[in-house]
């Protein structure tokens, strides 16, 4: 399938729409960013043959977390897991240097499971840069401490912080949560980490990037230093340098990165040529290829309006960014995720931490900020060796 630099047929019926969505004011560098590096022809990979070694049986896991195991069909550990959990297992210090999709939840989570097994009275600290995220940890949580008698708790925005509350004064093993929400559970006194001997910062560099570094170190402080820490990153700039530093001690690093964008990704732009956008991306839109898209947008009000206008098209989307409710973004992703909605329109809330199975495109209707958050944005197509297509609309 081929969308070389599209020139954008217009759709009459529509041009003399005002409410199209204008192409916006660029803030920061984003002019600055090359067109050509949004273009990139898709090179066939073969399935990499990384030999694990080990087997998921020769972790010394409990006897329940391996039938969990079994259970959730999984059969060889991925790289990350083969090489994080032996070092989680042994009470170290780990940085884990991985792309999102690579099993990274499950490799700070079976050790952690099994820590908990071991010592019930002690408690688990999970940071999360997004509500979505965090969410998910929370299920996977779930899912494999089913039967053990182990319990969680979800501390994020979006949702009554006096459930919450109560919640932990019911002491759980594992609270999972957003920086901002357990900072304020902090200041209000309903969250004490006095007994949390094990840290989890996931996706620390994109926390990082979205100002969370000052409530980290409050947290972080509020932790006990003989702990354990486990931070999972897909990039390490001088920022998160520092807060490993800071925070770890004598850490290990695992390294399996995939490189800078999926070579199963074919990313094109397409050009307006004085096309309306909304005219451009609803022609696109029809396309049969074009399965399951995400598409990015700038702004909070821009997405909702982009969303709206694909609707009353008769294109079924959905929108999620950061005005929604809890609740409102997940019905969102349940929509889209079971094909209820063909197009999910996001702000870079959904641009880390979403595993979201067959998107078949990522279109950039807004170009992003800068070009690590393109490489994100784009990283949710061609998940699992799957061809994928990225299309960045420029002028």
């Amino acid at each position: 399938m081929r969308h070389n630099s599209y020139g954008g047929r217009s759709n009459r019926s529509h041009q003399n729409r005002r409410r199209s969505v204008s192409y916006p004011k660029r803030r920061n560098n984003k002019r600055t960013i090359d067109p050509s590096r949004f273009v990139k022809k898709a090179t066939p990979v073969e399935e990499q043959n990384y030999t694990a070694k080990h087997r998921f049986e020769d972790f010394k896991l409990h006897p329940e977390i391996q039938k969990a195991i079994v259970a959730q069909g999984f059969t060889e550990p991925s790289p990350v897991q083969d090489q994080f959990i032996p070092l989680a297992l042994e009470g170290k210090d780990v940085v884990g240097v991985a792309d999102t999709g690579t099993g990274k939840t499950a490799a700070f989570l079976l050790p952690l499971i099994d820590k908990l097994l071991a010592n019930p009275k002690q408690q688990v600290l999970v940071l999360a840069p997004t509500r979505e995220l965090a969410l998910q940890i929370h299920d996977e949580f779930r899912l494999f401490s089913k039967h053990m008698r182990l319990y969680s708790t979800l501390c994020i925005g979006g949702t009554p912080i006096y459930k919450q509350i109560k919640d932990l004064n019911r002491n759980p093993h594992i609270i999972i949560g957003t920086p901002g929400r357990l900072k304020d559970l902090i200041q209000r006194k309903a969250l004490k980490l006095d007994n949390c001997h094990s840290v989890v910062l996931d996706e620390v560099d994109r926390m990082v990037d979205m100002g969370f570094i000052n409530d980290i170190r409050f947290i972080l402080k509020e932790v006990p230093t003989q702990r354990q820490s486990l931070f999972l990153t897909a990039t390490i700039p001088a920022s998160v340098e520092s807060i490993m530093q800071s925070f770890l001690r004598d850490p290990v690093r695992v390294m399996v990165k995939t490189g800078d964008t999926a070579e199963n990704i074919e990313q094109d732009v397409v050009r307006m040529n004085g096309g309306a956008k909304i005219d451009i991306l609803n022609d696109l839109l029809n396309q049969g290829e074009l399965e399951k898209v995400l598409v990015f947008g700038e702004t909070k009000r821009g997405v909702e309006r982009l969303a709206r206008d694909l609707n009353e098209r008769g294109i079924s989307a959905v929108s999620i960014h950061g005005n929604k409710t809890q609740s409102q973004r997940q019905k969102a992703l349940m929509n889209f995720r079971t094909d209820n909605a063909k197009v999910m329109v996001a702000t870079d809330v959904a641009a880390r931490g979403l595993d979201i199975k067959d998107v078949t495109h990522v279109i950039n209707y807004d170009i992003p900020q800068s070009y690590d958050d393109y490489i994100h944005r784009i990283g949710r197509a061609g998940r699992a060796g799957k061809q994928g297509f990225a299309l960045t609309f420029v002028r």
